[in-house]
């Protein structure tokens, strides 16, 4: 098969290194891709932005697969472009991505199918979000409705912090994004990543992780897109996972395909166990990052047939082996990051991974044979071990190796995991 990969972050440099495995595979590009990527598949200098760009690519060298690796593409339509044209895509409808794209629009479809989430208002203007927010108080909850990369979301601990986080979002902080604003209801508990693929009819659980989005240690300071993440979620039991199916996947899918819009590609439900059991946080439509990550290294199974199953509607005929070794990923990332950070900064050499650890590359690039740190976050550093404690002492080896002035990490992913493996 030939497979175009569209994307440049960490997430698309741990699938293409999965799917770089599979015999299927005979030809294998990658737009834009990043030098990490490119051990992997050929770079091709294609705007992903320009969809009809993307069809003439796939026309010229035949492509038999498009495997679309971030959001942005999906909510704007690059599947439906692609489909039309003729080729098969994983990676759902613009109108399916809206479960990314609008957190208003996810809330509603919990509503109208009774899915268990957090109670929620949407809000057009500062004074009503703001009002709302007074006569609810907190902690509360305020989420710029579209995609934010990550940061649109305040967990506000007081009602000033709250009512701040309004001013951002209509003031502009996040582009368009922040338009419109939803105000939720306060979740207790711990937090979990699950993993689902569909092919619209079908669903095919695969398997959890826990990230971390606070950019200090001790899950402390402001949100960013992921600062590390292990896998599995010891919170996530058979009992829980299972429950999620039932109660969240399972409604969810029923209510897409009601509504028109039958989803095709990975569920990424963000959820929180409380004490009532699972709720949705969120949904994305793509593969986490750094979750992906951390799957991958535990994925035993070829991914391409899983991922082609979810285009050709025939995911009941396949089935996806995991290692029982927990794998963890930590995010190297520029100084400064979530907010303003030096670019182009270099990366004088990375470590040699061997069995069972590689480091992914996030945001780098090659400059005059240079590699040099472009994005926030830059490199996942990512091992697998017998336990989460011996998967951390591995990858944090290996990250001890990185030569990078200007990167910073948090010492402290899958403390959670660490702290029940001691009791």
């Amino acid at each position: 098969m030939k497979v175009l990969l569209i994307g440049s972050g960490g997430r698309e440099h741990a699938l293409a290194w999965k799917l770089a495995q599979s015999p299927l595979l005979t030809e294998f590009y990658a737009a834009p891709g990043n030098p990490g990527i490119a051990e992997h598949a050929t770079l091709v200098a294609v705007n992903t932005e320009d969809q009809d760009a993307v069809v003439a690519f796939c026309r010229e060298k035949s492509i038999d697969f498009v495997v679309v690796g971030p959001e942005a593409p999906l909510v704007a339509g690059l599947s439906d472009t692609l489909r039309a044209a003729g080729f098969k895509v994983f990676g759902p409808s613009a109108a399916a991505a809206q479960l990314e794209g609008s957190k208003g629009f996810t809330k509603d479809i919990c509503a109208r199918y009774d899915i268990p989430t957090g109670a929620y208002q949407r809000f057009n203007n500062a004074p009503k979000a703001k009002a709302y927010i007074r006569e609810q108080g907190a902690p509360i909850v305020v989420k710029a409705d579209g995609l934010a990369a990550g940061k649109g979301v305040t967990v506000a601990m007081t009602v000033d912090e709250a009512l701040a986080a309004v001013d951002d979002c209509f003031e502009g902080a996040f582009g368009a994004a922040g338009a419109e604003v939803v105000v939720e209801a306060y979740l207790d508990g711990e937090e979990a990543s699950f993993f689902c693929l569909s092919d619209g009819k079908h669903a095919l659980a695969l398997a959890t992780a826990q990230d971390h989005k606070r950019v200090g240690e001790g899950d402390t300071g402001v949100n960013t897109g992921g600062m590390g993440a292990y896998s599995p979620a010891p919170v996530m039991t058979s009992e829980m996972v299972e429950r999620t199916m039932k109660e969240i996947i399972e409604p969810t899918m029923r209510g897409m395909a009601e509504s028109g819009y039958p989803f095709q590609g990975v569920f990424f439900a963000g959820l929180m166990i409380t004490a009532k059991g699972p709720e949705l946080i969120e949904y994305n439509v793509r593969f986490g990052d750094p979750e992906c990550q951390v799957l991958m290294m535990r994925l035993k199974s070829d991914l391409l047939p899983l991922l082609l199953a979810c285009a050709d509607g025939t995911l009941d005929q396949v089935s996806a082996e995991w290692s029982d070794d927990p794998a963890l990923t930590v995010v190297m990332a520029s100084k400064g990051y979530p907010a303003a950070y030096d670019k182009n900064t270099p990366i004088g050499s990375l470590p040699a991974a061997g069995e069972g650890a590689k480091v992914f590359h996030a945001g780098t690039a090659l400059k005059d044979g240079q590699l040099v740190a472009t994005g926030g976050r830059v490199l996942n550093v990512t091992a697998t071990g017998e336990s989460v404690s011996d998967a951390k002492r591995h990858a944090y080896a290996l990250l001890d190796q990185v030569e990078w002035d200007n990167g910073f990490c948090r010492r402290d992913i899958g403390w959670r995991a660490v702290e029940r493996e001691k009791a």
